[in-house]
């Protein structure tokens, strides 16, 4: 972290926001830094985002990366991160990766090159029960998306946690995820809809109606498309919550700890 930035408690810092493509002259791929005075974890890691990592904090200091699905919009940043810690750091480092299963298959692939993600990135599966990392607490569950996309929840000991969508085609999936006063990072792709037969992905009215039922303290709308009315899709929330609903860009902080 920068010397004088201030000493984060429980908090999010966005790097990427963006869809699969983006015009916006400052977009970047998914990637979402969740932090406290003694963790660092990474939620995705899309294109255009480890700059504002690197630029952030030392990229090597994090905990873990944990990966929703294999879109390259959510991972492929891990090239320049597995680059990094080979290259940059004298000893190399590893990086601790959690990701559905054929990440290092398509990386590898990608470069020709068998063993390429290997040489720095060290690959685990989503975990079928909670676990901690520093002090945390990650639950991970599968969502309709592609074959393996999980939703995620991360949790200090005391208190609610953050919620991490990833890319989800069927609101409810989250559900058992969620808990009172969570704040839920969700994506909203089609904005105000609807979403085209066979998409996969959230619109507004669908979290809308997942939020009246699971009652999230907080609600953070991202990876909207452009043209997607991020400012309708939040009015239509908002109605279903009596929470803040905001829509997320690059460069925003929030502190995850309740007011």
């Amino acid at each position: 972290m920068p010397s004088g930035a201030p000493t984060p408690n429980f908090d999010l810092l966005v790097l990427g926001a963006g869809p699969a493509w983006s015009s916006l002259p400052d977009a970047a791929g998914a990637s979402y830094l969740i932090r406290t005075p003694a963790t660092a974890i990474l939620l995705d890691l899309g294109q255009g985002s480890f700059p504002r990592l690197a630029s952030t904090m030392e990229p090597s200091r994090l905990d873990a990366v944990v990966i929703s699905h294999l879109h390259p919009d959510h991972f492929i940043d891990l090239v320049p991160l597995r680059h990094y810690l080979t290259y940059e750091l004298r000893p190399p480092r590893r990086m601790r990766v959690i990701a559905p299963d054929g990440l290092a298959g398509r990386l590898d692939a990608l470069h020709a090159e068998p063993g390429f993600t290997a040489v720095a990135l060290d690959l685990e599966p989503h975990p079928a029960t909670p676990v901690e990392i520093g002090d945390l607490r990650l639950e991970a569950r599968r969502v309709a998306h592609t074959d393996n996309s999980h939703a995620v929840r991360l949790s200090p000991p005391d208190g609610p946690g953050i919620v991490y969508s990833g890319d989800c085609g069927r609101a409810g999936d989250l559900a058992p995820l969620i808990r009172p006063g969570d704040t839920l990072l969700v994506e909203a792709s089609f904005g105000v809809g609807p979403v085209p037969n066979g998409a996969m992905h959230l619109d507004a009215p669908a979290i809308a109606g997942l939020v009246a039922s699971t009652a999230p303290g907080r609600v953070l709308l991202t990876h909207i498309q452009d043209g997607a009315d991020p400012d309708g899709a939040v009015d239509i929330v908002r109605r279903a919550t009596s929470g803040p609903v905001r829509a997320v860009r690059p460069g925003d902080r929030i502190d995850l700890l309740p007011s």
